[in-house]
């Protein structure tokens, strides 16, 4: 996998918290929404990082993960982390 993109982001998401309560997380203009206006708390983003772990074998710290405030810092992480990226 090259990249994780944001659809499969607002993927995950909707699989592991609901969706959510405003913004589609997948829509261009979420990307610097803050999470916590999307409706998904430091747990949801938690669970959401603890399957694309699984799934991808991204590694991110729960640190790093509540400081990825909005989907563009997360995806940048992941992306940064993703297996195949280095």
């Amino acid at each position: 996998m090259s990249e994780f993109t944001q659809r499969e982001l607002a993927d995950k998401l909707r699989e592991c918290a609901g969706e959510s309560e405003g913004m589609d997380v997948a829509d261009e203009a979420a990307l610097d929404t803050p999470f916590i206006e999307l409706g998904y708390d430091s747990l949801a983003l938690l669970q959401v990082t603890g399957v694309i772990k699984r799934e991808y074998g991204v590694e991110l710290s729960d640190d790093a993960v509540v400081e990825a405030e909005t989907p563009r810092l997360l995806l940048k992480m992941i992306n940064t982390n993703l297996p195949d990226a280095a």
